[in-house]
């Protein structure tokens, strides 16, 4: 990963003013690392120092926004100083630009530079001692493995701390991310499974308290309007009961209410009573052995929302609700006269069927419901265990 910048960094500047700054002061006090009478020193004059120094200077706003060609022109600079008197400033400058290199240029140059230095450290110590046959001559070598293999090995150690840690912080980031998306599709799961719990609930209950209700109002009956009212009464206080479990399931367990236990199928005996006091004239045919407790209260619930369409929208006539366990599987049959045209007794959210196909998705079964031969049919295949229907 390449971390060039676009323009210099303001520390740069400060450092090549200040590594000049140094660099003038040493050569105005005398202060060199060769001699005059070294054999090196090829150029005397006495301002010679001064012009690898700025040149490597000049480089160190390079070191981010161009590091290579820093590093080529800092080389260069660095060969000129060795034939003159010298400066410690150049040398200290240099070694900069050559760990720059390595920690802002390319993963290539990267790469490359710190065994390219390090080449350079072992020949230049090995062929001057092989050559002169004096082992002080592996002496150049370890001067250049100060000057260029050490910088260059410890930005390549810095570097690859920096993108551990950045590909920490980005794999940081993408749990995050995963965590909130993970956290929001549980809300919204959580509040789709509310809803349809609510809707389920309630709506059977608030339809019969509806037509009942229009019923007493519109016909001038004392025994019919007692009986409607009768009827509005019971259907308020179940629907009461319904929501206060609900609220139960809202509640922690340390809260006022524990959450009352879900409906099973043995309570479907109630339903269709509740069903027959509404006006439905509804049979029961049930045959099923231990069913899991999600599978019963998605049954429950598709036969409680297909008794509460009929009570809204099916025609005069007998509803047949039907259970039975074939294969591992709970088949789910409710039935009720239909005429198409009818206006509904009772007006609907329009989230029922949706709400049926949902349960018997989340279970992984099948749902279809329509209309054949004058009657509006409801069918649920739920599986017993694990896997969808075959």
């Amino acid at each position: 990963m390449s971390h060039v910048m676009s323009r210099p960094h303001r520390d740069d500047w400060r450092m090549a003013v200040g590594g000049l700054a140094g660099g003038v002061l040493l050569w105005a006090l005398g202060i060199h690392p060769r001699l005059a009478t070294d054999s090196l020193v090829l150029w005397h004059a006495p301002w010679a120092p001064l012009v690898p120094l700025m040149v490597t200077a000049a480089c160190e706003p390079l070191r981010r926004v161009r590091p290579r060609l820093g590093l080529l022109i800092g080389t260069a600079a660095l060969t000129l100083d060795t034939v003159t008197l010298g400066s410690l400033v150049t040398v200290v400058l240099y070694t900069d630009l050559v760990y720059a290199a390595v920690l802002y240029g390319s993963p290539a140059a990267a790469r490359r530079i710190p065994w390219v230095t390090g080449m350079l450290t072992v020949v230049c110590g090995v062929v001057p001692a092989a050559l002169w046959r004096d082992p002080q001559g592996l002496l150049i070598g370890v001067g250049v493995g100060v000057v260029a293999y050490a910088p260059a090995s410890t930005g390549w150690v810095v570097r690859n701390h920096r993108d551990a840690a950045e590909a920490a912080r980005l794999r940081a980031e993408q749990t995050a991310l995963l965590a909130e998306m993970d956290r929001a599709q549980a809300v919204t799961t959580e509040r789709a499974r509310f809803a349809r719990e609510l809707h389920d609930m309630v709506a059977n209950h608030l339809s019969a308290i509806a037509i009942h209700s229009t019923a007493a109002l519109s016909l001038d009956d004392p025994k019919t309007s007692q009986n409607a009212l009768v009827v509005i009464r019971e259907n308020s206080v179940e629907g009461l009961a319904e929501m206060r479990r609900l609220i139960g399931f809202l509640r922690d367990s340390s809260g006022d209410h524990e959450p009352a236990p879900s409906p099973t199928l043995d309570g479907l005996g109630a339903l269709v009573d509740g069903a027959r006091a509404n006006g439905l004239d509804v049979t029961l045919d049930s045959g099923h052995d231990a069913v899991p407790a999600p599978v019963e209260l998605a049954a429950y619930r598709i036969v409680q929302e297909s008794l509460t369409n009929a009570l809204k929208h099916a025609a005069p006539g007998p509803v047949h609700v039907g259970l039975s366990e074939r294969s591992g599987i709970l088949h789910v049959r409710v039935s009720s006269p239909y005429r198409a045209g009818d206006i509904p007794r009772a007006p609907g959210s329009g989230s029922g069927l949706p709400g049926m196909r949902e349960r018997a998705a989340l279970l992984g079964g099948s749902f279809e419901a329509g209309s054949a031969d004058g009657r509006w049919t409801v069918r649920a295949a739920l599986p017993l265990s694990e896997g969808d229907p075959s």
